[in-house]
Parts: C-alpha cells; sequence; structure tokens
C-alpha cells in the first residue's frame, strides 16, 4: 500500500534491479492472474505524442495511468523519447523511458524507475500471455520480425508461454542484424534445445511460423496474409502511431478473431486506425477482459488466425492495442 509518511524519500528502481526481480515466466504469470481481476478499474487515457525537431522522426510520449481499485493506490506516468536513429547511428536504444510512480491517496511520489528495460518486459510478457492464451498449444515454429531491443525479450516471452517451440527464425531488413541476434541468442545455455536461424526473405519464412511476432517501426506492411500459415498466431507489437502498419488488409482479413487489451488500440495503431475508418467490419474485435474466455482453450480454433496487438503501448492483447490470433 501507499505510504502517508511525509518524510519518505522516492526510491530508484535501476535496471539491473528489474533484470534481478523479474523473469519471463513470473510476469507472464503475474499478469495472468491480476490483469482479469485490476483491468476493470484501470484508467489509461490516450497517449501524448509530441513530435521533436532534434531528430528526425523523434518524439517525447507521455503515458499517464492510475488505478481506481483500493489494493492498487497508485498513479504512474511512464515518459518515454522515440528516436529511431539511435540504433544504427548511436548504438542506443531507439525507444527510452522513465517511470515515475505516485500514491493515489496522498499524491506523493513514491519511486522513479528505468523504465527502458520495464517496457521491454512488460511489452513481451504481455506478448508472452497473449501467446498462453490464444497461439496454438502445439506451437513448434516461431518467426520473430525485427531485430531490436525489444525482440531477445519477445522471444523469451514466447518460448516461456510456449515452451515446445523448437525452432526461432529471425527477420531483419539487415540481414547481418537478424544473424548477429540468432547467433547470440543460440549461444545461451539455458536455450540450447532451441533452434535459431535467420532469414532473408521475410515472405519465405513468416509461413513457417505457427507464431508470428513482429517488433518494428515500419510504415509499410511487412507481414503479407497470404503469407500465413493457417491456424498462426499473429503479434503486433511495434505500431504506435497511425502511420505506421506491421501487416496487410489481408493479414486482419484472415484472422479468426482480433484481440486487443484496451479500445485504444484502434486509434493509435495505424494498423486497425485507417482500416476501422474506412469501415473494417469488426466483428471480430474483442477487449482484454474477453481473454478470460480464452483460457484453456489452447488458443482458439485450430483453423483459423487469432491476431493480438500492441501498438507500442499496450500491444495487442497484452500491452494494450491489439492481436490478430489464428489466420484461417
Amino acid at each position: 500500500m501507499a505510504s502517508a509518511n511525509p518524510n519518505a524519500n522516492p526510491i530508484f528502481i535501476a535496471a539491473d534491479s528489474i533484470h534481478a526481480l523479474l523473469s519471463h515466466r513470473s510476469l507472464i504469470r503475474h499478469f495472468r492472474s491480476t490483469l482479469p481481476v485490476l483491468s476493470p478499474s484501470i484508467h489509461t487515457p490516450l497517449r501524448h505524442s509530441h513530435p521533436l525537431s532534434a531528430a528526425p522522426s523523434s518524439s517525447l510520449i507521455l503515458m499517464p495511468s492510475w488505478s481506481s481499485h483500493p489494493s492498487l493506490p497508485y498513479i504512474g506516468v511512464k515518459l518515454v523519447t522515440h528516436f529511431p536513429g539511435n540504433s544504427a547511428a548511436l548504438n542506443l536504444p531507439g525507444v527510452q523511458a522513465v517511470f515515475v510512480l505516485f500514491s493515489s491517496l496522498t499524491g506523493q511520489p513514491l519511486a522513479t524507475a528505468d523504465a527502458t528495460v520495464l517496457t521491454l518486459y512488460r511489452t513481451a510478457c504481455v506478448s508472452g500471455l497473449a501467446s498462453e492464451l490464444l497461439s496454438r498449444t502445439d506451437s513448434k515454429v516461431l518467426v520473430m520480425v525485427g531485430s531490436g531491443s525489444l525482440a531477445p525479450h519477445l522471444i523469451r516471452a514466447h518460448l516461456a508461454a510456449r515452451p515446445g517451440i523448437e525452432r526461432v527464425i529471425i527477420w531483419n531488413r539487415s540481414p547481418q542484424k537478424a544473424a548477429a541476434l540468432a547467433a547470440k541468442m543460440g549461444e545461451d545455455e539455458g536455450l540450447r534445445a532451441v533452434r535459431f536461424d535467420s532469414g532473408e526473405i521475410l515472405d519465405e519464412v513468416v509461413g513457417l511460423g505457427d507464431i508470428v511476432s513482429c517488433a518494428t517501426n515500419s510504415e509499410e506492411p511487412l507481414v503479407r496474409g497470404e503469407r500465413l500459415k493457417a491456424g498462426a498466431h499473429l503479434d503486433l507489437v511495434g505500431s504506435f502511431k497511425e502511420t505506421m502498419r506491421e501487416c496487410d488488409d489481408a493479414a486482419l482479413g484472415r484472422a479468426g478473431r482480433v484481440f486487443v487489451d484496451c479500445a485504444a488500440a484502434f486509434v493509435e495503431a495505424g494498423s486497425w486506425s485507417g482500416r476501422r475508418r474506412e469501415g473494417w467490419p469488426w466483428r471480430g474485435a474483442a477487449s482484454w477482459r474477453s481473454w478470460r474466455g480464452a483460457r484453456g482453450r489452447g488458443g482458439g480454433a485450430r483453423r483459423r488466425s487469432r491476431c493480438s496487438s500492441r501498438s507500442g503501448r499496450r500491444s495487442w492483447i497484452c500491452w494494450r492495442r491489439s492481436w490478430c490470433t489464428r489466420t484461417m
């Protein structure tokens, strides 16, 4: 519970502490047990995004949230910078962030945290939870589209959710980066049972995936629905602006159902906002609260695909964006 001690100083939670406290498996379990109970009391307005002139395509993003549940008396604000040129030019993350936690009883600041790392865990594990609820239980192949800082976390989260995965194929616009990540993850002693490969042509590898996870800043559709495997689970994570799209309309059209953890996904995520304005028939869309009904189904119908997406802020099913799951 939040402390009312007027002399309390806010603590700082560093990246090393977050790594020590969290694992992808434990965070997925935590989300599965708490989100269905607490999500109705969480209030998360649309993010504030402000373009910056300091660097091309850079932006400052403000993400407030607060709880009205008595067991969770907190207010939180995530302050995010998006500098997409960082990775290639400076070897820095393109997305960096700080999280500030306040008491909702007194307004006191309680803590700040390195939200760059926190976001990687949270985003990936919401995808992991979505996969656990929606992907096929017999999934063997994961295709990872993108090889940035989020990709290793997404891979680990999907492996935690579906331990039967035997092969991970990584694709990136830069084949060298995809190969480097595949080699690095293949050296992890804890992942020796998994085969890591890289692919140079996305259309050739995406159809192999029982699960396809995307974490890119692409403004052009990457995943084409006609290439998706029947029954695949499509996890869309990177799109957080109306100009961003990671899949084409055919992928959405093939989805047996689309899940979102928040209706804001339809406003903020480019894959959805434009389609909705065009009158897309959202008969299959469902919110986070409906995930509970997916428990125990082993990912839904065997012959349909499902889609889950997060749009950067809350991805599709698990991050506050949308997810398609299972394609026909």
